[in-house]
């Protein structure tokens, strides 16, 4: 005896095949994810465990997985949530090349300001946001009739995916540097 189901089940099947090649692979980025062509690979702060009024120097590698020069970089940092006012209106005309990685020095910074008192747990959150970024095109030319040559800069549009941070705990030590 044959299934009155049976025809439907063809037709389900045969339905399900057709669409198939049109199912998102597995591995790709879901939830409106996308894959960030600039990203912060790691952050630096030396010393490692600083004290109270401790002048810290901050460094952050960037990767750039895309197929120009990536450049015009601003940033935001934070200290424990706080914002630091220098990188408001400063923009980094350093070069990331295609396919690398670069480390970026940014500001110094104190531990601890007027501002910006000693953590009462002793941990230091600092967070770069690397906001706004832009490819490049940078090659020498010569003005017409002059041999000597230029390297010239030019933009090519805004690197998608952005802003993107990272962030680092450093625990603190509860005295001062000795001076």
């Amino acid at each position: 005896m044959r299934s009155p189901y049976a025809p439907r089940l063809v037709m389900v099947l045969a339905a399900m095949l057709l669409c198939a090649p049109m199912a998102e692979p597995v591995g790709l980025a879901q939830d409106g994810e996308e894959e960030k062509p600039v990203k912060i690979k790691s952050i630096t702060v030396t010393p490692s465990k600083p004290g109270p009024d401790t002048l810290c120097r901050l460094e952050v590698e960037l990767q750039n997985q895309g197929g120009e020069i990536a450049s015009q970089l601003a940033f935001g940092v934070k200290l424990n949530g706080q914002e630091l006012a220098v990188y408001g209106n400063q923009i980094f005309m350093l070069p990331v090349p295609p396919k690398g990685e670069a480390t970026i020095a940014l500001f110094n910074f104190w531990t601890t300001e007027s501002s910006r008192s000693m953590p009462a747990d002793a941990k230091m959150r600092v967070e770069v946001e690397l906001r706004e970024a832009q490819w490049m095109s940078v090659t020498m030319e010569s003005e017409e009739g002059e041999t000597e040559k230029v390297e010239t800069w030019r933009p090519l549009g805004a690197v998608n995916g952005l802003p993107v941070s990272a962030s680092v705990i450093l625990e603190m030590s509860k005295t001062a540097p000795k001076r």
